[in-house]
């Protein structure tokens, strides 16, 4: 069992910058890939970025290539987003995820999603 707790989020402006944590509590927790979804008012949820268990490998979605950048440090059992250049389409809860392959995919396909933390950008 994997139990995940999202912090950092929080209201920016445009243009700004946040840093999601999200901390990973279990006997394996290392061991298994992790990632990131979010979801808009209104839409489904969707792919962010994952990174795998040594942090050697990472998948980004192409709607935050360049912006967000997503790291791990296992000695913290912690995944990390880095957002810069915040849009007011990045406005979501931003959900983090843990399975046993890195992949992208549907949240649904993922073992493990945590609660939850809202990140909301305005102009």
């Amino acid at each position: 069992q994997v139990h995940l707790a999202e912090s950092g989020g929080g209201s920016v402006q445009v243009g700004g910058s946040l840093r999601l944590s999200c901390v990973a509590r279990g006997r394996t927790a290392s061991t298994y890939a992790m990632g990131w979804f979010r979801q808009a008012p209104d839409k489904e949820r969707e792919f962010v970025a994952a990174i795998s268990w040594d942090g050697d490998d990472m998948l980004i979605a192409d709607s935050v290539n360049g912006r967000f950048t997503i790291s791990r440090d296992n000695a913290r059992n912690t995944v990390y987003l880095d957002m810069k250049n915040l849009k007011l389409d990045d406005t979501a809860v931003y959900f983090c995820s843990a399975d046993r392959q890195l992949r992208a995919g549907t949240a649904d396909e993922h073992e493990y999603l945590g609660q939850g933390t809202q990140v909301t950008v305005s102009s």
